[in-house]
């Protein structure tokens, strides 16, 4: 819309270092669309300086710049065109309310755009988190050929966030606008405690600063209502006059960090895919099914059987079982001191891992371990549960799957790379779908995709695109402002 600052000079640098396509090319559109502004708002005082939007733009790494005129973007004028309607679910809430007819018109210019540019990928700042399910919902429902990218709200030093509509404010008035952040702020931290927050308190604070409140709502983050108890994270969305400019903020209310759960057959590439996308992402990788091959390495070196309980119950009490990460990033397992990481990939374990798992005693001793883990959130965690049994809340639950075939081929390379001997792959096959049948059949956390589950096949996928693939997944489900800094 023009007026850029320092918050779009970080959205154009974040999409110039992102690696969408080859060659790459960043275009920064500006266009003060009059179909935004309703009759009480003031469309020719919007701020435009397009020698100045251009400078910036081009010092924050922009390949061109596109301003066209209204007759470019709308030939003939906008009666020779289509105009959309924006869906009523989202777009009569929040800001909607008081604007109607606005994301009508944001959304029939940005289709506009889409159509005459015809981008690979669609930057936005997450600021104005309801345009972005807007365009988001539009994207989706149209089948338009662009992938969204949020970028995290920008803030100046004082926590404010960037707006056009700043540049409006005196030094007073930007002192009191200053309170919205810092009041949305403490409400976080609270959440972040655990503890609540009123929000009929914080509005009367506001006023007492000589702020007047438009709204001021926890909201379910997607759909935009007001929110229940059991969502995984809430929205806290406000608009302000402050004096006679009108500004909007947010904050996502989490009390953990987000959980990815990825479940899946044995060897559908759980451990390579979740340890990449846990770095990536700067989440904790969480190996349970190196666990319970920990705890069935220890039961073949005692020479335990595993039908006797008593005995199998006295090795848990005492067992010391650590999961510590390297300074290169690779996950050694550590059983009563010893590491086994190497060891607990060997057949004769692999061969008796899913009937030990199978035990009650031990899943039960294991599962509590996992989810003190987890506890704080920040993990990626696989196994062949986690979705459906151990982490069940996980903001992400991807099941990874692939054909017999493909593990089978996968499973012959990862013996040969450790150094075992490496049977025919009609073996393979046959004790994969041993394997299948026995997890899925077992009476405690059988394996079985959870209901809410993104289910994806990775046959002829390579690592990369696996990992790309559960990022775009989770993008949907996570904010940017939510990702972990890795």
């Amino acid at each position: 819309m023009g007026g850029l600052h320092y918050g779009h000079g970080e959205l154009i640098k974040f999409a110039k270092g992102q690696k969408v396509s080859a060659p790459s090319t960043v275009l920064v559109s500006i266009f003060v669309n009059p179909l935004q502004f309703n009759p009480t708002e003031d469309f020719k005082n919007y701020p435009r300086n397009l020698e100045e939007d251009c400078k910036l733009a081009k010092a924050s790494g922009a390949d061109a710049i596109w301003a066209p005129s209204f007759n470019d973007v709308f030939n003939g004028g906008i009666d020779s065109h289509f105009q959309l309607l924006a869906p009523a679910q989202l777009s009569k809430e929040l800001c909607g309310a008081s604007r109607p007819g606005h994301f009508d018109g944001v959304v029939t210019v940005i289709l506009r755009l889409i159509h005459l540019v015809k981008p690979n990928c669609l930057f936005l700042g997450e600021k104005d988190w309801q345009q972005y399910l807007i365009i988001r919902q539009l994207i989706k429902d149209l089948q338009l050929p662009v992938e969204l990218i949020g970028v995290p709200t920008i803030r100046d030093k004082d926590g404010l966030a960037y707006s056009s509509r700043n540049q409006y404010l005196n030094s007073a008035e930007k002192k009191k606008a200053l309170e919205l952040p810092k009041i949305l702020e403490k409400a976080a931290f609270a959440t972040s405690l655990g503890q609540g927050f009123d929000t009929a308190s914080m509005k009367s604070e506001l006023r007492k600063k000589g702020l007047i409140v438009e709204y001021l709502e926890v909201v379910d983050p997607f759909l935009l209502k007001p929110s229940r108890k059991k969502e995984k994270f809430t929205l806290l969305a406000a608009a302000i006059l402050c004096g006679e400019t009108r500004l909007i903020d947010h904050r996502f209310l989490m009390n953990r960090k987000p959980i990815v759960a990825i479940d899946g057959p044995a060897g559908s590439g759980k451990s390579t895919v979740t340890k990449k996308f846990a770095e990536k992402l700067g989440l904790l990788y969480l190996d349970t099914g190196a666990m319970y091959r920990a705890v069935t390495w220890l039961i073949q070196k005692n020479r335990i059987d595993i039908k006797d309980r008593e005995a199998l119950i006295k090795m848990l009490e005492s067992i010391d079982l650590k999961l510590q990460q390297t300074p290169k990033g690779e996950q050694k397992v550590l059983i009563n001191n010893e590491d086994v990481t190497s060891s607990i990939r060997s057949p004769k374990v692999t061969q008796q891992v899913s009937e030990v798992a199978a035990l009650s005693d031990i899943r039960n001793t294991l599962t509590a371990q996992q989810r003190l883990i987890g506890k704080d959130g920040g993990i990626v965690a696989e196994g062949r549960d986690i979705g459906s049994s151990v982490f069940p809340n996980a903001e992400l639950k991807v099941f990874l799957t692939a054909s017999i075939n493909e593990r089978a081929n996968r499973r012959a390379i990862d013996l040969k790379r450790q150094g075992f001997k490496v049977p025919d792959l009609s073996s393979l096959k046959r004790q994969i779908k041993e394997r299948d049948d026995l997890d899925a059949s077992r009476e405690i956390s059988p394996l079985v995709q959870a209901k809410d589950a993104e289910i994806l096949m990775t046959d002829g996928m390579c690592i990369e695109e696996v990992v790309e693939s559960i990022s775009r997944m989770f993008r949907l489900k996570v904010p940017e402002e939510l990702w972990p800094t890795p």
